[in-house]
């Protein structure tokens, strides 16, 4: 596995920035899905033209924005059990329901983040080996999305890049990434590599090169 010296990691794009990248591919109409965490941000860079049907594993159906304050019911949270709004025309449902949408792809799209993506759109994001492991409806999302979009920074805290050539932790689907919006760039999944589609205008493809284990290419 590549690692890299912390004191040669580069700067790459912010999570918001990456997060509106996201958005900005997301087209109007998409059932979406948003992973625990950085996915999170990606509602907040929706353009005003566009509609975003926002799904959670719990049994929502047109998830709206954070509550204020005063407005915050705790019977009302989505599946990282953080509190929301449900807009007009929202829905609630049964949890096997819920999970039914997926297993019958119905959702367009689903965000999620990542321990390790492996040059053939293999996903680990799930578990480490250590400690209490927790997948979710991650594997069901991953098998059931038309599109699996992964949010993440590049390189691990300790240098070590995230993009291999096979992951070593435990799976939680094989082949499903479509595509990958990491800090350095965004890049296609496809059969011979990993294709740049943006690079980081302070990042070379080169140093890109570096970083990453598998073909990359533009």
């Amino acid at each position: 596995m590549i690692n890299i010296n912390s004191n040669n990691i580069l700067k790459g794009w912010d999570r918001n920035t990456i997060a509106e990248k996201i958005a900005n591919d997301l087209p109007h109409g998409a059932y979406v899905n948003l992973g625990i965490g950085m996915p999170e941000l990606v509602s907040q860079y929706i353009k005003d033209d566009r509609e975003i049907i926002y799904h959670s594993e719990n049994g929502l159906l047109g998830m709206g924005p954070s509550p204020n304050e005063n407005e915050i019911d705790y019977d009302l949270i989505n599946a990282g059990k953080k509190p929301v709004t449900i807009l007009p025309g929202g829905s609630f449902c049964h949890h096997a329901d819920s999970f039914s949408m997926i297993r019958g792809g119905h959702i367009d799209y689903c965000v999620l983040g990542a321990m390790e993506i492996s040059v053939k759109g293999d996903l680990a994001n799930w578990s480490t080996g250590k400690g209490i492991p927790a997948v979710g409806g991650a594997m069901d999302l991953v098998a059931g999305a038309k599109n699996v979009f992964v949010m993440t920074q590049h390189l691990t805290k300790e240098g070590k890049s995230k993009l291999v050539k096979e992951c070593s932790l435990p799976l939680t689907g094989a082949n499903v990434v479509s595509r990958v919006y990491s800090d350095y760039a965004v890049m296609q999944i496809t059969d011979i590599g990993f294709k740049v589609l943006q690079l980081n205008t302070n990042i070379t493809l080169d140093y890109l090169k570096s970083v990453t284990e598998g073909n990359v290419y533009q």
